[in-house]
Parts: C-alpha cells; structure tokens; sequence
C-alpha cells in the first residue's frame, strides 16, 4: 500500500510539473508573439526614436532604458528565486489576466493608430512621443495577458522604467533646458560669491571682472542631467525598500545635477581666468560632462549610504515592514 500512494504521489508532482511547464511555455510564446506584433507595428517609431537618441545629446539615455530594464527584471526574478526556493507556485501567477490584459493592449493599438494616422497636422515630435507611449502601454498589457497581474506586481519598477524610452516632446524639452540654464547659472553665481569674485546675473548671462559668460543652450548639460536622473531611479530601486526614501533620492537628483553643472561653469571660468583661457574652450569644456556627471554619481551614492543607515536602523528596530522588498 504505502508503495502505490508513492507512486500515486509521484504521478501527481509529474502531472503537476508538466502542466507548469505547458502553461509557462505557452504564455512564453504567448508574449514572443505580442512582443514581435509590437515591433511590426510600431517599427517605424523605434527607428525614428534610435536615430533620435544616436544624433540628439538630450535624448542619449534612451538607449540605456531598455537594457537596464531587462537586467532590473532580471536581478528581481533572482531576488524572488532566492527569497521563495523551489516554490514555483509562487514565482509565476499561473492565472494570466486577459481581461485586463486585452483592455490595454486595444487602448495602446487605438493610441497607436490615432498617433499614426489620426494627428497628421500635429508636430511629428508629438506624434513620436504618444507613439512610443502606446508601444510601452502594448509591452506592459502583454505581461498582464499572458503573465498576470502578480508578475506585473513583481516587476513594477523595471516595467514602468520603460517609458522613459517616449521622447520628451520638444516643448517640454525647451522648458527643461531654460530651467537648466537659469539654475545652473544662480548655482554658478552662488559659487563665484563663496569664493569671493564679484558677479552679476542677468537671467542666464553672468559677469565677473574682465568676462561675461552665458550658459548657452548647449551649456544645460541636459544630457548628463538625464543620465543622473536615470542612474539615481535604478539605484533607488536596488539599494532602498521604502517608497519615500527612493522618492528623496530620485527628487534630490535634480538640485544635484544644477549644483553639478554650475560646478562645471565655475571650475572653467576660474580655470581660464586665473590659468590659461584656453579652458573657455578646451576639451574640459567641450568633452568635460563626464567628469562632473561622476561628481554627481558620488555625491548620489553619498546620500544614498546615509538613507540606507537610516532605513537599516528602522529594520532593525521594526523587522516587520521590511520582510518583503
């Protein structure tokens, strides 16, 4: 007797094992199929939004979002492994959500042909933009579909990261770089004063003694903001747990990259008129951002250290809320 309830119970976990793995593959293939309709669909705007991040310095992270995205899917699917063991049942939703799934996947394709064939006299910017939206809305309707509403649950972050791949429409850009500009230019202003140089400020021109500089367009540094910004939110999700402190960070971001850049004007005016001026036009000035983009990245990770202390006391103290990441 007890050798048959073995061999019944062994049938049962094979029986059990071989419909997961029938149901995992078909919702595989399932969203392979969704995935490659997207890309047939919305080609054009891929191609256009490609171009645009290669020839366009505010538009460069894009071409970061969709591989951070998948290694953010992926780093969580270890930490749900790890934290769940062998349990399948409880790393894969077995119950799609095709309801919801399917509502979302027919509001991206109506955005989507409304942004193609329904806004011909509007601004092929906008177009882009409310394209590339609708295409993010499709990818994140096919995990709902074929995945459920636990793995979207799962993946919330690296999901909704994705839309940072919609091209910002020129008009909000013009106010992000006016705004960069302005800011960085009283940042700028702030410094000369620390240090004692006479300066005046007329919206983005200052002067000081012998110079007048204006942080031009091409001084926002809206391409090394960006990246901030985008660096901070991915280091926000790995290294803190509670929404408010990921929150702090991500908004601190901002004054940081305008503290950044002003640092950037202020090192190249001191540099040039106290060494050589030559600097108001070298390669520090031209090929610098990178050097200033890693002071911001440590001034981030400095506040991201004391924001973890402070949540790793809170642990300690209350181990109840930080069970689950």
């Amino acid at each position: 007797m007890g050798g048959r309830r073995e061999k019944a119970a062994g049938a049962a976990d094979a029986s059990v094992g071989w419909t997961y793995n029938m149901t995992t593959r078909n919702q595989a293939l399932a969203f392979a199929f969704l995935g490659a309709v997207s890309i047939v669909f919305w080609w054009h705007s891929l191609v256009l939004t490609l171009g645009l991040a290669l020839a366009n310095n505010a538009y460069t992270h894009i071409l970061l979002i969709l591989p951070l995205s998948a290694a953010l899917i992926y780093l969580d699917s270890q930490h749900r492994d790890s934290k769940y063991g062998d349990s399948k049942a409880l790393r894969i939703d077995p119950q799609p959500s095709p309801r919801i799934g399917a509502a979302l996947l027919v509001l991206a394709l109506l955005i989507g042909g409304y942004a193609r064939w329904g806004m011909a006299a509007t601004v092929g910017d906008v177009r882009l933009s409310l394209g590339m939206f609708a295409l993010v809305t499709w990818w994140i309707a096919a995990v709902l579909f074929c995945f459920g509403a636990r793995t979207f649950q799962s993946f919330l972050f690296p999901l909704c990261f994705l839309f940072l791949v919609v091209p910002i429409p020129e008009f909000a850009l013009n106010w992000i770089v006016e705004f960069l500009q302005q800011q960085s230019a009283v940042s700028a202003r702030i410094m000369f004063r620390a240090v004692g140089v006479p300066v005046t400020q007329d919206g983005i021109m200052l002067s000081i003694p012998g110079l007048d500089i204006e942080v031009a367009r091409e001084c926002s540094s809206i391409r090394s903001s960006l990246m901030l910004v985008v660096t901070t939110m991915v280091l926000a999700h790995l290294f803190l747990r509670s929404w408010w402190r990921k929150a702090l960070l991500v908004v601190a971001a901002i004054p940081l990259s305008v503290a950044k850049n002003g640092l950037r004007i202020f090192t190249i005016v001191e540099l040039a008129t106290r060494v050589d001026p030559g600097f108001l036009s070298g390669k520090l000035h031209h090929n610098g951002g990178i050097v200033f983009l890693g002071i911001g990245v440590f001034a981030v990770v400095v506040l991201l250290w004391i924001l973890r202390r402070t949540e790793f006391r809170m642990q300690l103290r209350h181990p109840a809320p930080f069970l689950n990441r």
